[in-house]
């Protein structure tokens, strides 16, 4: 069965960092597009970040280049999401996510629980 489980999410103030994880299982993650994404309260899920498998491409929207990295352990079969200079803004639930496009952020498969990120003084 694939499964996601994401963790490493809290409440850090701006300017804070967090790194968030997504560890797989029932699959192996090198075969697959990962992406992360999130959703704020009362807004759309949406795609922030993907490793592209197929030639080891990082893709970030514009919103998070600079500040967001992904990276991937192939030995935990985990991806990883660090996020630095956190702001307000950046307060959502982070899900991580097969897709079939690092452009489209097309996710398909199950979901996992998310993980929790608020940003706040």
């Amino acid at each position: 069965q694939v499964q996601f489980v994401e963790s490493g999410g809290g409440l850090v103030q701006p300017g804070g960092s967090l790194r968030l994880s997504c560890a797989a299982s029932g699959f192996t993650l090198d075969y697959y597009r990962i992406g992360w994404f999130r959703q704020a309260p009362g807004k759309e899920r949406e795609g922030v970040s993907c490793f592209d498998s197929s030639d080891g491409t990082e893709w970030y929207v514009d919103s998070v280049k600079g500040r967001f990295t992904i990276s991937r352990d192939n030995a935990k079969n985990t991806v990883y999401l660090q996020i630095d200079t956190l702001k307000p803004e950046d307060t959502a639930v982070y899900y991580c996510a097969t897709v079939r496009s690092c452009i489209l952020y097309d996710q398909f498969g199950s979901w996992g629980q998310g993980t929790q990120v608020t940003v706040s003084k």
